[in-house]
């Protein structure tokens, strides 16, 4: 016995309208440079009292081939994936790796003490830890009653 089902045309629609919704949110969610799978660097960026620090994925990049710089109020990481050797009787079967530079800017919150920064690089995440400027840290007034 076969089971008959009321055709509803409308129900395609409310499906196809489900799935453009969920492919435009990741598409103006989603970094660009994540969304073509080259995605270095993903960042987190987060302030504490006293600090602005910002986590950034960099798996395959060395160290010396970083260059962070902060101008005014912006941050910008730049490196490089560089390939590890260049033997030319090797034959690809898959070759998936990308070797090239990125560079990443983005505007800091608040204003920082740029020459009093820490970076460390520990298995492919870089913590960049950024002192808030003495001016924008907040102050505590005390009142005294009378």
């Amino acid at each position: 016995m076969s089971n008959i089902q009321r055709w509803e045309p409308f129900r395609d629609f409310i499906s196809v309208r489900k799935d453009m919704d969920r492919l435009m949110d990741e598409f103006f969610t989603m970094p660009t440079t994540a969304r073509s799978g080259w995605g270095l660097p993903m960042i987190d960026l987060y302030q504490t009292d006293d600090d602005v620090v910002v986590k950034a994925t960099m798996p395959g990049v060395n160290p010396e081939d970083l260059d962070i710089q902060v101008v005014g109020d912006t941050l910008t990481i730049r490196g490089e994936v560089k390939k590890e050797d260049d033997q030319k009787e090797k034959t690809y079967h898959i070759h998936e790796h990308q070797y090239q530079s990125f560079s990443r800017s983005l505007t800091l919150p608040v204003m920082v003490q740029a020459d009093k920064a820490n970076a460390e690089m520990k298995n492919g995440m870089l913590t960049l830890t950024l002192p808030k400027a003495e001016e924008t840290k907040p102050k505590v007034i005390s009142v005294k009653a009378k």
